[in-house]
C-alpha cells in the first residue's frame, strides 16, 4: 500500500514535510511527486535540503505556462504515474494548480484523495486559487482542515461530516520545528538592514499584472520605505513590470531574489511588520507575533485576523495601518486551535485510520 504525495509549488513543501515524516514514523510506504510547477533552486530545491524532505521519486518538470497549459501537463504526467503505481491514496496540499490536477487525475482513476488545508474560502472567484480549492474539496475523500471556519464552509457546501477533520496546520509544524534555526540578526546583517525593517512579498495578479495598479503599488512601497527599509524577495511573477515602474529606485527598497525557507523566515521573524498578498505568510506571522498587512480585499484565512496579527489593507489604508503597526510596542495574539506543532501526526493518524476502514480490493 503506497501513499502518493503531490507537491509542485513553494507553499506546498513546508505543509508536506511534517505529514511525510509522520507517515514514515508509522511505517507507511510513500512516493513523492514534484510536478515542477516551481522549478528553480530558490523556489523549490532549497526546501528539500532545508526541511529534510525526501528527494522526489518523480519530477514532472512541467515548468511555467498559462493555467490551462500547466494544469494539462500536470494531469498527463500524474495520470501516467498513478496508472503505473496505483497508490492507495493521493495526498494533495493547498490550492495550487498541481493540487487541482492531482485531485482530478486521481478521482477519474478511482483513487481516494486527501486534501490538506481543505475548506479555506476567500469567496472571490476571480482568484484561480479559489477555483482550485472548491474543485479539489469536492473531489476529496478526506478533508483535512486547519481551522474551524474551514469546517463551517465545507458543511455549508454539503460535504459529509465523516470526511471532515480538524487537524491543525502542518505549515506551523514546520515553523515551530525550525524556530531555533531562524537567526533574525544574521539574516538582517546579511542584507545590510538596520534594526527596524519591513518585509514585503507581493505577486498576485490583482496587485502586479495591471500597470496602473502596479504603479500605485510601487508608489505605496516607496512611501512605506520612507518609514523603514523594506526587503522584498521578488517572485518571478510581476518582477519585470514592478522593476520597470521603478520599484528599486528608492534607496531603502531592497529587491532580492526569492529566498530559501530559513533565510526568509528569519527575516520575517526579525521584522517590524510584513506587507504581503500571500496566504501562508498570514499564518506564519500570526504564530511569530509579527504585524501582517495583507494587501487584498479578502482572505481565505480569517483565523489570522481573529486570532492573529493580520489585517486586510487596501491602497488607501495600507500606510495608516502600517503606521499603527509600527507604533505598537507589544503585539498580542491568540494562537488558533491545534496550531501546536502536531498537525502532521494528526493527519497521518486520520489517513491510516481511513485506509484501514476502506480497504481496496
Amino acid at each position: 500500500m503506497t501513499l502518493l504525495h503531490v507537491t509542485g509549488a513553494r507553499p506546498n513543501f513546508p505543509k508536506a514535510a511534517p505529514v511525510i515524516a509522520a507517515l514514515a514514523d508509522l511505517g507507511e510506504r510513500q512516493r513523492l511527486v514534484h510536478t515542477g510547477q516551481h522549478y528553480d533552486d530558490r523556489m523549490s530545491e532549497v526546501f528539500f535540503r532545508e526541511l529534510d524532505l525526501p528527494r522526489p521519486d518523480v519530477n514532472l518538470g512541467v515548468g511555467s505556462g498559462s493555467h490551462a497549459e500547466q494544469t494539462a501537463a500536470i494531469l498527463v504526467g500524474l495520470e501516467q504515474e498513478m496508472l503505473a503505481t496505483r497508490p492507495a491514496m493521493v495526498i494533495v496540499y493547498g490550492d495550487v494548480n498541481s493540487t487541482l490536477a492531482a485531485a482530478i487525475a486521481a478521482s477519474k482513476l478511482g483513487i481516494p484523495v486527501a486534501h490538506v488545508e481543505a475548506g479555506l474560502r476567500s469567496f472571490d472567484m476571480s482568484m484561480p486559487e479559489e477555483v482550485n480549492r472548491i474543485v479539489t474539496d469536492r473531489l476529496s475523500d478526506l478533508l483535512l482542515c486547519t481551522s474551524p471556519d474551514a469546517i463551517a464552509h465545507l458543511a455549508h457546501e454539503g460535504a459529509p461530516a465523516d470526511r471532515i477533520h480538524l487537524v491543525g496546520n502542518p505549515m506551523i509544524d514546520t515553523l515551530l520545528a525550525n524556530l531555533d534555526r531562524m537567526d533574525a540578526e544574521r539574516a538582517r546583517a546579511s542584507f545590510g538592514l538596520p534594526d527596524d525593517y519591513l518585509v514585503a512579498t507581493l505577486h498576485r495578479p490583482g496587485n502586479v499584472d495591471d500597470p496602473e495598479s502596479a504603479g500605485e503599488l510601487v508608489a505605496l512601497l516607496h512611501s512605506a520605505a520612507a518609514r523603514a527599509d523594506i526587503v522584498l524577495p521578488l517572485h518571478p511573477r510581476g518582477r519585470a513590470i514592478l522593476e520597470a515602474l521603478g520599484l528599486d529606485d528608492h534607496p531603502r527598497v531592497h529587491v532580492v531574489e526569492p529566498l530559501g525557507y530559513l533565510e526568509f523566515m528569519s527575516l520575517v521573524r526579525g521584522s517590524r511588520a510584513v506587507i504581503t498578498d500571500s496566504g501562508g505568510v498570514q499564518e506564519e506571522t500570526t504564530v511569530l507575533g509579527v504585524p501582517c498587512l495583507t494587501l487584498r480585499p479578502n482572505t481565505e484565512r480569517p483565523v489570522t485576523i481573529t486570532h492573529g496579527t493580520n489585517r486586510l489593507a487596501t491602497h488607501a489604508t495600507l500606510l495608516p495601518l502600517l503606521d499603527a503597526a509600527l507604533s505598537e510596542e507589544v503585539v498580542t495574539t491568540r494562537r488558533p486551535p491545534l496550531w501546536d506543532g502536531h498537525a502532521g501526526a494528526r493527519i497521518a493518524e486520520v489517513v491510516v485510520d481511513w485506509l484501514a476502514e476502506h480497504p481496496r480490493s
